[in-house]
């Protein structure tokens, strides 16, 4: 199968007209007509991943965070982004990046089942479709009522996370959850309007935090790759369904920096 049949067949279920006006998404680099047999997936176009997508024999590499994201007005070997894409170049490999538009209508939802949220709403709505509102993030309940420390403690679990960092009284009784992947700091306001206890989400600065916690919001910042990781394996269980034939691959899970 070719580029631009999968680009075709995922577009299909997140549409490019999906993502928010900010963002930049579909193919970024190689050709469209390059026929694809393996397929690399991974949350960020890095060194390590293209090499290891080479390694791998990869044609077609699909991350979630879009390697070109601000205008470039060169590609050369002396800018650490265009290095990677003329890598890409080098050894045919198509490069292929799905954002927020599967932000909105896949992980949102994914993020809310893995919690295991009831009774869940979108938290921003971003996009109306004939089936309803779609957008970024959810806010639930949970399965049932705990401290603050108790929901981080849950939240590591579910997240297979080492740590979290929390904002707010730890001894708090907490039920009402906002979860939004990602950086999520614009989503506080979201959060405290729709009256969630605790907002999920990475990305928290002092600030954001304080400014949360004044306002009644507790927050648990279980880290952006730490809450967006998820879209590898959802996004490899996507393609193996629809291209059986295809050697669907997938980038070890490292989180980018550890707590000492």
């Amino acid at each position: 199968m070719q580029c631009k049949d999968i680009m075709a067949m995922i577009e299909g279920t997140y549409p490019k007209s999906a993502a928010l006006d900010f963002d930049n998404v579909g193919l970024q680099a190689g050709r469209s007509q390059k026929e694809v047999n393996r397929i690399y997936l991974a949350l960020d176009a890095t060194d390590e991943v293209i090499e290891q997508a080479i390694e791998a024999g990869a044609d077609m590499l699909i991350t979630h965070h879009p390697l070109i994201f601000s205008p470039l007005k060169s590609v050369t070997d002396e800018d650490f982004i265009s290095r990677r894409i003329l890598k890409l170049i080098q050894h045919d490999i198509a490069y292929y990046a799905i954002h927020t538009n599967y932000d909105v209508l896949g992980m949102a939802e994914l993020s809310g089942k893995i919690l295991e949220l009831k009774d869940t709403e979108v938290l921003t709505v971003t996009l109306n479709t004939q089936t309803g509102e779609e957008g970024i993030g959810r806010i639930g309940t949970l399965p049932h009522t705990m401290t603050l420390e108790e929901c981080c403690v849950y939240i590591k679990h579910k997240l297979k996370l080492g740590a979290v960092k929390v904002f707010g009284d730890r001894d708090r009784k907490v039920q009402r959850i906002a979860v939004s992947p990602g950086s999520g700091k614009s989503m506080v306001d979201a959060a405290v309007t729709k009256g969630a206890d605790v907002l999920v989400t990475g990305d928290i600065g002092h600030h954001e935090g304080l400014d949360a916690v004044a306002q009644g919001l507790s927050v648990i910042d279980a880290g952006h790759y730490g809450t967006e990781y998820i879209f590898i394996d959802d996004m490899k269980q996507f393609l193996s369904e629809r291209l059986p034939a295809a050697v669907i691959l997938t980038a070890p899970i490292v989180h980018p920096f550890q707590v000492i």
